[in-house]
């Protein structure tokens, strides 16, 4: 070691000793800061060669005290996470081909549920359901007719024409409606005629008109009597003047007729007298 001067010429200040190396050349010391700079260098070195190992699945539990070389008797402090604390390798993405198929699957699952659900919508506006309606309802609505759905009475003829009469009786407004019921009852071109024969303008104007004229409605229901026999092929004659009719106007001549499923649909009608005469003897319904 050079001998410490205290005249203020070079190599009297500390930390400014110089060796000789051995070829006679002095060795340079480092300073502290230029101690700190190198220390903080192979610390990121050090730190470095950790993630990469840690990268591979290589990495251990904690990083290797880095071996470096101690300068000043102050060795690096290896960065990372404290002694005895587990490091967990990092999650391996997939691949960029593989996340990109997987958004087309998401996307094509998206579109294929909302064309489904538009589908669905479209077929329920164009084909509505029947549940909760009448057969009446369904008819006059266009979702079924005699035809496809039934709707009419196979009882007999002559309910074909009480179930005019007690739909006259039994109209209201609103949901009490018998409008549809009542021109249910008839065949559509029939509808027509049969408003016309009582001077109305179509079949709802004729329920509404007819009702209006009725005066007692239990009466006026019951005017056409059950019968038990009718006479014999595909269409009867049924005349209100044949019956007692009371409580309201008697409502002229039905032509009934058997249509599928056994169903007796109105066909035909021709006007009447309001008020009938009394039945005579030969003709009073049984």
């Amino acid at each position: 070691m050079a001998e410490q001067r205290d005249d203020g010429k070079p190599g009297s200040e500390p930390g400014t000793d110089i060796e000789p190396k051995a070829g006679g050349q002095p060795a340079p010391q480092l300073d502290e800061e230029q101690l700190r700079q190198f220390q903080q260098f192979q610390q990121f070195q050090d730190y470095l060669k950790f993630t990469e190992a840690q990268s591979q699945g290589l990495a251990p539990s904690q990083p290797a005290q880095p071996v470096t070389q101690h300068y000043g008797g102050q060795p690096p402090a290896p960065p990372g996470p404290p002694p005895g604390e587990l490091v967990k390798a990092p999650r391996p993405r997939a691949p960029r081909w593989l996340r990109r198929l997987g958004g087309k699957l998401v996307a094509w699952m998206i579109a294929i549920l909302l064309i489904a659900i538009a589908g669905t919508i479209a077929y329920r506006q164009i084909f509505p359901s029947d549940d909760g309606k009448t057969s009446q309802q369904v008819a006059s609505e266009g979702g079924g007719t005699y035809k496809t759905n039934k709707i009419l009475t196979s009882a007999s003829p002559y309910e074909a024409v009480r179930s005019v009469y007690d739909g006259i009786a039994q109209h209201g407004a609103g949901q009490k409606s018998m409008v549809d019921f009542v021109c249910g009852r008839f065949e559509e071109r029939t509808q027509q005629q049969f408003a016309i024969d009582v001077n109305a303008a179509d079949c709802k104007d004729a329920v509404e008109k007819l009702h209006a004229e009725a005066r007692g409605a239990d009466d006026y229901a019951e005017s056409i009597s059950k019968r038990s026999g009718w006479p014999p092929g595909n269409s009867v004659i049924v005349k209100s003047c044949d019956f007692t009719i009371s409580g309201g106007p008697a409502l002229g001549d039905f032509t009934v007729s058997l249509v599928n499923d056994g169903q007796w649909l109105i066909t035909g009608h021709t006007p009447g007298p309001k008020a009938c005469p009394p039945p005579s003897p030969t003709t009073t319904p049984s």
